[in-house]
């Protein structure tokens, strides 16, 4: 799938227009085809997490981000299913508390990194900083920064900086070793009403619903606007954004699979061997364990 992950991929330093990256592409893949293939990457996966782990040298990072109903938790819980969780943390950041306010925006996300050899997902992130905080600039004012005590302070400048903070923040943690993985599911305002329209009507989905939803939905062309720059300002080849069709949730599970799959096997891998002294002992020790009664 390598023609259809530069197709998602989203350029460095180039500008980006939502409107030009299908919402509902497949491919020439038949879902029961893609269904299968999902399956057969879950057991790889499995196996690469296994050799990350063993390993102990890099960890990863994986960045879930969307507009609301777009799939993200479905798709964690799809691709990620076949791992072992002792290795891998999801963690889904809500509106900061009053002690991570006390803090600089990036605090509790650093808090929420891969220790080395495990892999972390980040369900939302630290870009609730400049997307939804973009839409909603008063948000800011509850981190109470020097010199932004008004909205109207909050200009290019102070959006500018926040993005060479966040480039910073994962190129730092790239020349240390993590691997980053950003995607963003772009769903369709058509598919999102359908998808409210079934919480709304299924009982045992009310509970997804809010009303905030429709409020922020009503903020459209903000968010696409805020996504847009966002990802602009922070695809990067070390922090790339792939930028993943979600009006069909299978199609959507796939690709991040298969994205996945090519980054692992582009680390190269491999269990450490045990020192000459120790491997030279290996037999010694089967033939003690054998001759146990």
């Amino acid at each position: 799938m390598s023609k259809d992950q530069n197709r998602f991929l989203a350029p460095s330093g180039q500008k980006i227009k939502l409107k030009d990256y299908s919402t509902n592409y497949t491919g020439d893949i038949e879902k029961e085809v893609g269904k299968a293939t999902l399956e057969v990457i879950k057991e790889k996966l499995s196996k690469y997490q296994e050799t990350l782990y063993a390993e102990n040298s890099h960890s990863v990072l994986i960045i879930f981000q969307a507009m609301d109903a777009a799939g993200k938790d479905s798709a964690i819980s799809h691709v990620m299913s076949g791992l072992n969780p002792q290795g891998c943390q999801v963690f889904s950041f809500k509106t900061p508390t009053s002690n991570e306010y006390e803090h600089d925006f990036l605090w509790r996300h650093y808090l929420a990194l891969p220790q080395r050899g495990r892999i972390s997902i980040h369900n939302r992130s630290h870009y609730e900083n400049v997307l939804v905080c973009k839409v909603h600039p008063e948000y800011v004012l509850s981190e109470r920064i020097p010199g932004y005590d008004t909205v109207k302070k909050i200009d290019k400048s102070f959006w500018k900086a926040r993005y060479e903070s966040i480039r910073n923040f994962e190129k730092h943690l790239a020349e240390n070793g993590t691997v980053i993985l950003k995607f963003f599911l772009n769903v369709s305002e058509e598919t999102q009403k359908e998808r409210f329209l079934d919480r709304i009507n299924d009982p045992s989905k009310n509970w997804k619903f809010s009303s905030a939803d429709i409020t922020e939905r009503g903020l459209w062309k903000d968010y696409m606007s805020a996504y847009e720059e966002a990802i602009a300002e922070t695809s990067t080849d070390q922090a790339p954004w792939y930028i993943i069709p979600a009006d069909k949730k299978w199609f959507a599970r796939l690709a991040i699979s298969q994205i996945l799959e090519e980054k692992f096997n582009n680390l190269n891998l491999k269990v450490p061997e045990l020192p000459e002294d120790e491997m030279a002992k290996l037999e010694d020790y089967k033939q003690k364990l054998l001759a146990e009664v």
